[in-house]
């Protein structure tokens, strides 16, 4: 139903920050590409069609040893830099405002490898360092 007054909307930590739990025999590096993989847990970057909701890992977390969700890890929303792929998926300045692809955990691609990568985000700048990429 449409709003017809004000209405006092929650926000969830400051827009940026969120945690999850940490799927089973899964480690996660800071500073890693993660995502949400299909059951709901985080998982670091990798090629798959099933990942969504991704950002940059805040801290390193080991759960290798671990069911899905015996630990959380934060994770960031923002812009951030990731290694640029090669060859035909590498992504130049003339790409910057369309979507870039997970490759792994640490690189992003131009395409979506014959539909086999999730979207990471949109492509706000390109340097000699990498990709930057927005998570929204």
């Amino acid at each position: 139903m449409p709003l017809s007054k004000d209405r006092d909307t929650l926000q969830k930590n400051d827009d940026k920050l969120h945690s999850g739990p940490v799927a089973a025999a899964t480690t996660i590096y800071a500073g890693a590409l993660v995502a949400l993989d299909a059951s709901g847990n985080i998982v670091p970057g990798t090629t798959a069609t099933t990942l969504k909701f991704p950002g940059r890992a805040e801290e390193y977390v080991n759960n290798s040893a671990g069911l899905a969700g015996d630990k959380k890890i934060t994770f960031k929303k923002g812009v951030f830099q990731y290694a640029n792929s090669a060859a035909g998926d590498e992504i130049t300045r003339a790409d910057i405002g369309n979507n870039c692809y997970i490759v792994d955990d640490s690189t992003v691609a131009k395409t979506n490898g014959a539909n086999t990568r999730s979207v990471a985000g949109k492509i706000m700048d390109v340097d000699a360092g990498g990709v930057w990429v927005k998570f929204d």
